[in-house]
């Protein structure tokens, strides 16, 4: 459904993003992922032909977003950070205006404006004026508006920026409800927003993808560097030092309660030698235990884009 190719773009001598491709298929929901400027918005806007690349090719639905610009706008649906939104008029009568611009046929333009304020659960606020609805509201008119003219593809940047939390899981379920009739985009730096909704991530960081795969396989991935958790009966510094000293270990972390965390090397299992330098140094090894249980989506992000410094994107 959108296939993208080396896309690339700078602002004057800057790069804002660099040779970033990936795909998504049918009524999938893609998240993705990146730290504020690293590069989501500018590729989502030149998805949605409100921005040139300066390189590279993408098309949506078959048709490129370059030279068939008008019948990409025709198959998608995007709603910004900020919801373009008339907020003078009232919620019905401001889905009915975006439908006739958006080409709704004049006979089926009602009943498209009333089903996508069922399904955004909207239809008992059709007649306020949207300047006084609540953000999440607001957020949920800014839905209806991109799903009026029945998209192919919702491209969805921070969907639920600046909402309370019931106003979020509310928004998440509705995003949830849209998959299989609607192949979605979801850029986002909330991560659990990725773990609860999307199939698959696309994580990029100073404007290039670092990963992208099913969230199983990316946390999957990152298991195989292998970590563990012991608690020494010992100094400290000492035992910190001997635990990093260990052949194929390539981080320890001290916590409290004389905890260690230990970071091995892909494939590498330290557990021996680690319980045989605590035992030969007089230490009391109270607990051995392996954490690749305990890997979160939040942890193979910081690692990526920390790897690829991509907070300053």
């Amino acid at each position: 459904m959108i296939q993208v190719q080396n896309l690339t773009r700078y602002y004057g001598r800057t790069p804002a993003i660099q040779g970033v491709s990936f795909e998504v298929e049918k009524g999938e929901i893609l998240g993705f992922l990146g730290p504020n400027a690293a590069g989501k918005t500018t590729t989502m806007r030149i998805l949605t032909c409100y921005l040139p690349a300066t390189s590279g090719s993408a098309k949506v639905a078959g048709f490129d977003v370059f030279n068939q610009s008008m019948d990409v706008r025709r198959r998608i649906g995007y709603l910004p950070e900020q919801p373009p939104l008339y907020t003078d008029m009232t919620v019905k009568a401001y889905l009915h205006f975006v439908a006739k611009i958006k080409g709704v046929d004049p006979r089926e333009r009602k009943n498209r404006v009333n089903e996508v304020m069922e399904k955004t659960d909207i239809t008992e606020r059709q007649d306020q004026v949207i300047r006084k609805l609540s953000k999440g509201f607001k957020q949920r008119v800014g839905l209806a508006q991109a799903m009026v003219h029945n998209p192919d593809v919702l491209v969805l940047d921070e969907p639920t920026v600046g909402l309370d939390p019931n106003q979020i899981i509310e928004v998440r379920q509705l995003i949830k409800n849209l998959a299989g009739n609607h192949t979605i985009i979801l850029s986002t730096h909330i991560l659990p927003e990725v773990e609860m909704t999307c199939q698959r991530a696309v994580i990029i960081s100073r404007g290039r993808v670092v990963a992208q795969d099913t969230i199983a396989n990316m946390t999957q991935q990152k298991r195989g560097a292998g970590r563990l958790v012991l608690q020494v009966d010992g100094p400290a510094a000492p035992v910190r030092d001997k635990l990093a000293s260990v052949a194929g270990v390539k981080k320890v972390h001290a916590s409290s309660d004389n905890r260690y965390e230990v970071e091995s090397e892909a494939g590498r299992d330290v557990r021996r030698e680690l319980a045989q330098a605590v035992v030969q140094n007089g230490w009391g090894l109270l607990e051995l235990r392996s954490k690749d249980k305990d890997f979160t989506l939040e942890e193979v992000f910081l690692n990526l884009t920390t790897e690829e410094g991509g907070a300053n994107a």
